[in-house]
């Protein structure tokens, strides 16, 4: 395609949350726990969940149809669709085989990609891909699309409240508002069992709250510690997260991302230079000597760290959680949830030429920090503000949606449950609480072929 593209990134993005959910003060009740366990030790205040009308293939198709209308695509012109998700069910059958189905209407059918998993990273993953295709010698002109959906469920007790579902969809090419930054990304991959899926005959996952927590903060620091070597390679001047406009991160819930944030300060507290200490961290010099790695579950540095980075934390992280904080986790699309967030908090004029961070998370585990800037042109101007004016409407329907009582839930969640990888199937949730235009389930017949329709 000749010289090499500029300013590759999203282009658009469309997001699908549940049209129902469950309050969690309400929930709070229900589990007969201490009150604010949810809402305050975990900082989520609402629950998106989906009955067994729903799986992953028809939130996916959710999320892309949605941007495909929206967007007014022509389908000849998407040259490779990647799809990020860990809700498996089949172990074969790709989700972005039934995708395909909205391309194959059309004749559209020389279309690169197929799913990527590992936990929460795989929507990362996905994107990845996508950004690399444009900008390699394989590209041919076309644009690209990014899905990932997961729908995250648990078994009664304490992990349940950290539950959510959803699917973004996000349009890749050249000339973008969100441009990505080359050469900075920072990965780090290794092994542990802090979260995990081995029984295939369950929706549920094995998990280690303490070592997950862990392993969370673990990847963090070592991902933020290489960006920022590899962002001062471009840029000498850079002084980690001052000069960062935001921070996003792949949020399990929002009380971690807040103490995430901390911790990338008490990060650049460490990287200070030792005469500077005191006066960029005040107050915080008794924790010069302290180490990453025996810090996980120190309260008096997170304490301090907390409260040292409150405003920091208002001004470049709280924006971007309002979907996490109302939805839940939504596992691959949880960190562009995020983005989406962040996004509508501002005006375009106050997003042009801004620089934020991503930091991308998957148990097993996965992990990458990456850069994205708003691009500043005056044609990337008005792409940007066209995108942020659909999110608008998007993030609007979370008002619209049906509040449930706790115990509908809990029946709710026992009949998937009950019917996981049962065939034949006929679900029996309700049609008439879906949004319009949601995909839905209609029947698993006796060879386990599922179909589909969409709500008008």
């Amino acid at each position: 395609m000749g010289g090499r593209v500029e300013n590759v990134g999203i282009l658009a993005m469309e997001l699908y949350f549940p049209s129902q959910y469950v309050d969690q003060n309400d929930l709070e009740k229900f589990d007969e726990v201490s009150t604010g366990k949810y809402t305050i030790g975990l900082g989520q205040s609402k629950m998106g969940f989906c009955s067994d009308r729903e799986d992953i293939n028809s939130i996916c198709l959710t999320a892309l149809h949605r941007l495909i209308e929206k967007n007014n695509l022509d389908l000849h012109d998407i040259g490779r669709l990647e799809v990020g998700t860990e809700t498996i069910i089949d172990k074969s059958k790709s989700v972005k085989t039934f995708l395909m189905t909205l391309f194959t209407k059309v004749g559209a059918t020389d279309i690169e990609g197929i799913d990527t998993t590992n936990a929460c990273y795989g929507g990362t993953a996905a994107l990845f891909n996508a950004i690399n295709w444009v900008e390699s010698s394989s590209w041919d002109g076309r644009k690209a699309i990014v899905v990932a959906g997961d729908i995250a469920v648990y078994g009664r007790g304490p992990a349940r409240p950290t539950g959510g579902a959803g699917a973004v969809a996000m349009l890749v090419g050249p000339n973008a508002p969100l441009v990505f930054d080359r050469g900075v990304r920072a990965s780090y991959m290794t092994h542990a069992y802090d979260f995990y899926k081995p029984d295939l005959a369950s929706e549920f996952p094995f998990v280690d709250g303490k070592l997950s927590i862990k392993c969370y903060l673990s990847a963090l620091d070592n991902c933020y510690n290489l960006f920022s070597k590899k962002m001062r390679r471009t840029d000498p001047d850079f002084k980690g997260l001052l000069s960062l406009d935001g921070m996003l991160f792949h949020s399990p819930y929002c009380k971690l991302v807040q103490k995430s944030l901390a911790r990338v300060c008490f990060n650049d507290f460490l990287n200070a230079a030792p005469e500077d200490r005191e006066k960029q961290f005040p107050g915080l010099s008794e924790f010069s000597n302290h180490k990453l790695e025996n810090t996980y579950f120190d309260r008096d540095l997170e304490k301090a760290f907390m409260t040292y980075s409150e405003n920091l934390f208002n001004e470049k992280t709280k924006p971007s959680l309002h979907i996490a904080r109302n939805v839940g986790n939504m596992y691959t699309p949880s960190l562009y949830g995020g983005l989406v967030s962040y996004l509508i908090s501002k005006s375009p004029d106050q997003l042009i030429g801004k620089k934020f961070a991503l930091f991308s998370y998957g148990s097993g585990l996965a992990s990458t920090m990456y850069s994205i800037n708003i691009c500043n042109d005056m044609s990337a101007g008005s792409k940007l503000a066209t995108l942020i004016s659909s999110l608008h409407d998007t993030v609007s329907m979370l008002d619209k949606r049906e509040c449930v009582d706790p115990q509908i839930f809990t029946d709710v969640m026992d009949v998937r449950t009950k019917n996981y990888h049962t065939a034949p199937y006929q679900p029996s949730g309700s049609i008439d609480i879906l949004f319009p235009g949601t995909y839905y389930l209609v029947n698993i017949d006796d060879q386990r072929r599922r179909t589909y329709e969409r709500k008008v």
